[in-house]
């Protein structure tokens, strides 16, 4: 199976189980939280958590569930990451964006209650229980936590926005990309092997493979913003160039930025040679980083 048919696979488990959590359509704020989270997606956060899990050889049947929260967090931030305070976009997977739908009051009300409903079924004993210790369950809710706040993808965006028209170097550019991107990456891979019962040597290799993936996607979204068919992306294109943001091909041109996601890759693969067979989805969704046009 490759990384697309992996993840397509994850995504219809992943569907599944949002579709049975989330309110009813039965007010317009439940309304607008099921219209982002089911307009499209690859469910790549959730389908890095599983394809861990696997790795470790966990049998947890509670990763579905676990792994569905970072989708809930992945969501929050594009609906608010299109707000016309931040990036201001339209589209999003080819639809219009929450606050064109359903006006910015509500969009940012819907990214709240995404984030919260997260941490509300991460937090659910049933959520984490089974083989996995109590100490074990606030690692993985701590890992959510840290993926996503001031230290991780927020504080990631935060410093994006603040560099926009401004004059940064390299170092910096890397680093925004490592927190506003990657860390909800590295977040997605330690909970998956967290719930299988990682080892601390299995535990630090995947955290290197997710590092290196996470980066690797993030360059490779600054490339497609530049030389992606709209249609494929479903949101505006050149749209960083316009507002002055620091990307990879600012930087380093396009070729040369390619080339650093196949160097990237290629590491993450490296990291994961001790796994075996068992890190085959993980593999797979590496090499379809390289593909990818969307």
């Amino acid at each position: 199976m490759d990384g697309a048919e992996f993840l397509s696979a994850q995504r219809e488990k992943i569907d599944r189980f949002l579709d049975t959590t989330l309110p009813p359509p039965d007010n317009t704020l439940h309304e607008a939280m099921r219209y982002s989270l089911f307009a499209g997606g690859k469910r790549l956060r959730p389908g890095l958590a599983i394809a861990a899990h696997e790795a470790v050889e966990g049998t947890s049947p509670d990763i579905i569930r676990v792994a569905s929260t970072l989708e809930l967090i992945h969501t929050y931030s594009l609906i608010h990451d299109d707000l016309p305070a931040m990036d201001d976009d339209d589209y999003r997977r080819g639809k219009p964006s929450s606050h064109k739908a359903f006006g910015e009051a509500i969009a940012i009300l819907t990214g709240d209650a995404l984030l919260t409903l997260a941490f509300e079924i991460a937090s659910q004993s049933r959520a984490l229980a089974n083989d996995n210790s109590e100490k074990t369950s606030l690692h993985i809710i701590n890992e959510l936590a840290k993926g996503s706040g001031s230290f991780g993808m927020v504080g990631g965006q935060a410093i994006d926005i603040e560099s926009e028209g401004i004059t940064i170097d390299a170092k910096q550019l890397e680093h925004i990309h490592k927190h506003k991107t990657g860390k909800l990456f590295c977040a997605a891979v330690r909970i998956g092997a967290l719930m299988g019962g990682a080892t601390a040597v299995q535990l630090d290799l995947l955290t290197r493979y997710s590092e290196n993936i996470g980066l690797a996607f993030q360059i490779n979204d600054d490339i497609l913003n530049v030389v992606g068919a709209r249609t494929e992306l479903g949101k505006a294109i050149n749209s960083d160039a316009a507002r002055g943001k620091p990307t990879y091909p600012v930087f380093f041109g396009v070729d040369s930025s390619r080339n650093q996601v196949e160097e990237l890759t290629k590491q993450a693969i490296q990291y994961l040679e001790p796994f075996g067979l068992p890190a085959n989805s993980l593999r797979a969704i590496a090499t379809f980083q390289l593909s990818r046009t969307s």
